[in-house]
């Protein structure tokens, strides 16, 4: 039997896991003439979260940190995780963005596309595995993996067989929560290659519940060739196994990496240090949290819920959304839970549990119940459906590849990206997967990447009454930064209204009309953005029409007018808003 391949997640997933994804590119860097003389299969570098950690929060170019990274790992090839149809955003894409993405990708540096489906629906990774594939890269189709009635070993090597069809150079088992556990990876591996002999096998599995060392031990001995791991400074918690472990674990045997310890101490010590900058991006959890092993949930998803729920007011109620997402799970066809389907799931459970089960389906709930993400595993709970395209006033579910319903995109998002600043293709594509981001980003480009010794700077507060003095209606804006987010707000005189700041919304959008006494006043359900209004200001609105869009959680939620009248918006769009807070008057 063949050695045992490592690829490191050092410079993704690790610091994506343990602190944010906040981890610069000029604190990777120094590293990397060490990591490409190790003799890793591969260094995964890019893709999930780095994109928008490096425009929304490092001021950094995604695409000039592959390059530099390919130019300072000569030898070693790049893997980038690549969401299939969702490329690196909430949506689908159409083909043609799709393609340029992928063959820009390859260009300036991606030697290996690790490409996912969360529905695991072979249709939403046949179109991006296909542009992989021209590229002349290595194509890595993975597995989502989940434990639940539907999904059996079985079911997993038949989809493993549906992969090779495409060509998948090699297969990838993404066990994004911990859940593989050491037998019944060795079964599942075992039936796998009953079925694609010839395609090397990869296992992912994250440490958050404790079981990952023991399961890459029995996966390595059921045949698979390469293994995921992390250097021991930034392993285990929510990240992945310690690669000097698993080096060590081998060493003498049949499965020996030929890997040196000596040189992975020192990347360590390196990395050890580096980790001090980012602790106030440090997650809360770094043992083995066993609650998963019955809740199913991602490890960064249960810390992520932890913090909504606080923002929401209802921290007490971790248990009962704990409970509630394994109903939604069922209910949403048994869907695996990574991104988007984990923060779908997980937003509406929090929904649930807040409002009633259902009482407001969020947007992307509609999408995934009627097809919209594509083919469920199993079928999706009826009622829920049925509600689903009431809501959105859908015709029907969707039964075809959801992108099929996508008209060719590339030339309209490319005239808009360039409206917005963006000079490259590359800048296009970010525009295409951010577009309310990028072009802030186009903006402070020139200022250069923050510097990670900044970020132990505790954040300035606004003196208090430091507004009072101000003219009337002015407005002074600041950054908050909450649990590692940054959130802008302004702080005005009260009494006063909101005044839209140069260059932002219209003041009839942005700013509260006066208005009559006697009103209804509408207010937000949860805490979120406003993401847009969806009437002018002063339209006469019917009884339970839509007036606001509002983000929470990351997804839409529609906010509905409680009365007929016209409309008085007191926040404008792009403002962060508590539960409860009045949004709106009508009358």
């Amino acid at each position: 039997m063949s050695k045992i391949k490592i690829t490191d997640l050092i410079l993704r997933d690790a610091h994506q896991s343990l602190i944010a994804t906040r981890m610069t590119t000029a604190d990777m860097l120094p590293a990397c003439a060490q990591l490409d003389k190790i003799g890793f299969w591969a260094l995964e570098a890019w893709g999930g979260a780095t994109f928008d950690s490096c425009i929304s929060f490092l001021n950094e170019d995604p695409w000039e940190r592959l390059r530099q990274l390919k130019a300072a790992l000569p030898k070693t090839p790049i893997m980038m995780l690549l969401r299939g149809q969702n490329l690196l955003g909430y949506r689908h894409y159409a083909d043609d963005v799709v393609d340029k993405f992928v063959e820009l990708s390859a260009k300036n540096g991606v030697g290996i596309f690790r490409i996912f489906d969360a529905c695991n629906d072979p249709r939403n990774l046949q179109r991006a595995a296909l542009a992989a594939k021209k590229t002349g890269k290595h194509v890595q189709m993975a597995i989502s993996y989940a434990t639940t009635p539907y999904h059996t070993k079985e079911v997993y090597a038949d989809l493993a067989a549906r992969y090779a069809e495409f060509g998948a150079d090699s297969i990838c088992i993404k066990d994004m929560s911990g859940l593989l556990k050491p037998y019944e990876t060795y079964d599942l591996i075992k039936a796998i290659k009953a079925k694609v002999k010839d395609i090397p096998v990869e296992i992912h599995s994250h440490a958050t519940t404790g079981l990952s060392v023991p399961t890459l031990l029995k996966s390595a001995e059921a045949g698979a060739e390469i293994l995921d791991t992390v250097i021991s400074s930034m392993a285990m918690g929510t990240s992945h196994s310690p690669t000097e472990t698993v080096v060590e674990m081998f060493k003498g045997t049949e499965f020996d990496t030929g890997l040196d310890i000596l040189p992975l101490l020192d990347i360590a010590a390196y990395f050890r240090d580096i980790r001090k900058k980012y602790a106030k991006f440090e997650s809360s959890f770094l043992g083995a949290d066993t609650r998963i092993l019955a809740s199913q949930v991602p490890g960064g998803m249960l810390s992520n819920l932890e913090n909504q729920l606080k923002e929401q007011n209802a921290g007490d109620k971790i248990d009962a959304v704990l409970k509630e997402i394994a109903v939604v799970q069922k209910d949403c066809g048994y869907i695996p839970l990574v991104t988007p389907t984990s923060q779908i799931v997980g937003t509406q459970a929090v929904f649930n549990v807040i409002f009633g089960r259902y009482a407001n389906i969020t947007k992307e709930t509609a999408d995934l119940v009627t097809g919209r993400y594509g083919a469920t595993p199993a079928e999706v709970n009826a009622d829920l459906r049925k509600k689903a395209l009431e809501k959105m006033q859908y015709e029907a579910a969707l039964t075809c590849r959801p992108a099929d319903k996508i008209a060719n995109e590339y030339e309209k998002i490319a005239a808009d990206a360039k409206a917005a600043g963006a000079k490259t293709d590359e800048d296009i594509l970010t525009f295409a997967m951010f577009p309310s981001k990028a072009p802030g980003f186009f903006k402070s480009r020139e200022k250069g990447p923050l510097d990670s010794g900044s970020f132990g700077a505790p954040a300035q507060a606004p003196q208090a009454g430091s507004a009072a003095g101000k003219s009337s209606g002015s407005a002074e804006a600041y950054v908050v930064n909450v649990n590692g987010a940054d959130y802008h707000v302004s702080v005005r005189p009260e009494g006063t209204l909101a005044i839209a700041p140069a260059g932002g919304a219209p003041a009839a959008q942005a700013a509260a009309a006066p208005v009559a006494a006697g009103g209804v006043q509408v207010a937000a359900p949860v805490a979120g953005t406003i993401l847009k209004l969806a009437v002018d200001e002063g339209a006469q609105v019917a009884l339970g029409s839509t007036i606001i869009i509002i983000e929470s959680m990351k997804m839409e939620l529609e906010i509905k007018s409680t009365a007929a009248g016209k409309v008085h918006f007191l926040v404008p769009a792009g403002q962060a808003v508590q539960a409860q807070q009045a949004l709106a008057q009508i009358g």
